[in-house]
């Protein structure tokens, strides 16, 4: 039986498919749970792990299993490879109810903000204050990124895990993360240049 025969079975109330599903991913859920609360090294948030953990299969099955339906197997995706995406979005949200979210001005585990960040990146002075009009634009362009760079962001900027820790949590290399934080920290600059703010890019 193939992965969507199997989803299907699920939704279909095969209980005996269920019983399995919940056996076979349960270890894959709860280690993606725990990598994303554990990558800030957060108590509060790790006190949150096994909630998170049981409410994630709670969801998956809401609405007469909503969620585990919308899983299509598109461009050879597999149900693992699903269910990590899955699971990793539905921590930071969870967290995000804890916490409020993606905040320019919080500082990671290196005493850095995001904006602290795109700063350095762009060689700017130590005596340049981004204004909250300035603020309000780069959230404009941090809305624009993609599903994954937010994601990124997310994990990286507000949750502060280390570029070594993303290499398990996003299953890449330590180069394709170092490439990706730059094109990310690029595309933002590039929008922020767009609307006026030439000098984030001063050498």
């Amino acid at each position: 039986m193939d992965d969507l025969q199997f989803v299907r079975s699920c939704v279909n109330g095969d209980k005996q498919a269920w019983d399995e599903f919940v056996e076979k991913y349960s270890r894959l859920v709860y280690s993606y749970v725990h990598k994303v609360i554990g990558a800030r090294g957060n108590a509060f948030a790790k006190s949150h792990a096994q909630d998170i953990f049981q409410d994630f299969f709670c969801f998956l099955i809401k609405d007469n299993f909503k969620k585990l339906s919308s899983f299509q197997a598109k461009n050879g995706c597999s149900l693992a490879s699903w269910l990590r995406h899955v699971a990793i979005n539905f921590t930071i949200d969870y967290l995000r109810r804890l916490k409020p979210a993606v905040s320019l001005d919080e500082e990671n585990d290196d005493g850095l903000s995001l904006k602290d960040i795109i700063a350095s990146e762009a060689s700017l002075g130590p005596e340049i204050i981004i204004e909250k009009e300035q603020l309000a634009n780069l959230k404009d362009c941090v809305r624009k990124l993609n599903k994954r760079e937010k994601l990124f962001l997310e994990l990286h900027f507000h949750r502060g895990a280390r570029l070594e820790d993303l290499k398990s949590i996003l299953e890449l290399s330590r180069g394709a993360i170092d490439m990706q934080k730059s094109r990310i920290i690029e595309k933002l600059r590039d929008c922020f240049k767009g609307k006026g703010y030439a000098f984030m890019l001063d050498s």
